[in-house]
């Protein structure tokens, strides 16, 4: 993998990461449709370091809210990230080795977007984020668990969650981002572990750089236009694209065989 590669791929993450449309799924479809090497889970990962810091540097007055003012809140945020990190655990060894294929995550990409577009329909988008309760709070966090897999998107499915319970678009995508940081913090330590144990190839050191600093950047910028578009508009856009990618995706993937 050179650097400009690296690159696109962060630029990737930092897009799809918060755009309800799965990153990791399109970190493995990237490679698959330009034929470039699979960079492999580890540097998937990584480039999670990038918009972690971008999750931490947009809401620090809200993180510091929380520790000093709403321990509550705080809280709920640390219960709903239990599902995830224990589904993690137990089944990201065997997901990693049987969920990757491109067919899988065009049909992945399919459901998950239609189901994203039925709750963003007949949500009844009356609450606040003052409204999130344990039991919200355990289903949201429920939800994120099966973002494990590919084309799912933790944004979509969480923000999918949300608006099936009520609350409103902005809501939704706040408390997915806010419950977003447990959980790729820890998918960082993880995949730090692997790397201190395996080692970065020295040729491709500047090659993790950049794409760490990249998928930052745009993930820092993808947060702030999201958080600004879904005041006023739906999700309908990236259903769309969610359901043309899928569809495309599941076409070539038969055609190859």
């Amino acid at each position: 993998m050179d650097v400009v590669q690296a690159i696109v791929l962060g630029i990737v993450q930092g897009l799809t990461e918060f755009l309800p449309v799965s990153s990791s799924g399109h970190l493995i479809l990237v490679p698959w449709l330009l034929g470039w090497p699979d960079p492999g889970l580890v540097f998937d990962v990584a480039l999670h370091s990038g918009t972690l810091a971008a999750l931490i540097v947009y809401f620090w007055r809200t993180w510091w809210h929380l520790v000093l003012h709403d321990q509550r809140m705080l809280g709920l945020i640390v219960v709903g990230s239990i599902p995830g990190a224990v589904v993690g655990f137990v089944a990201n060894s065997y997901v990693e080795e049987h969920f990757r294929d491109p067919l899988q995550i065009g049909f992945a990409l399919v459901v998950f977007g239609l189901l994203l577009w039925w709750t963003d329909r007949v949500g009844a988008k009356r609450w606040d984020r003052e409204h999130f309760g344990l039991r919200e709070s355990l289903l949201i966090g429920t939800a994120q668990a099966l973002a494990l897999f590919p084309g799912v998107s933790r944004s979509g499915i969480t923000i999918t969650a949300a608006l099936a319970l009520g609350f409103k678009r902005e809501s939704a995508a706040t408390f997915s981002f806010l419950l977003a940081t447990p959980i790729t913090g820890g998918a960082v330590l993880w995949a730090a572990r692997r790397l201190v144990l395996d080692g970065i190839p020295a040729d491709e050191r500047l090659a993790f750089l950049a794409g760490v600093l990249a998928s930052a950047v745009v993930g820092f910028a993808t947060i702030h236009y999201l958080l600004r578009y879904v005041r006023t508009r739906s999700y309908t856009p990236f259903v769309i694209y969610r359901v043309l990618v899928g569809v495309f995706v599941v076409v070539l993937a038969l055609v190859r065989g």
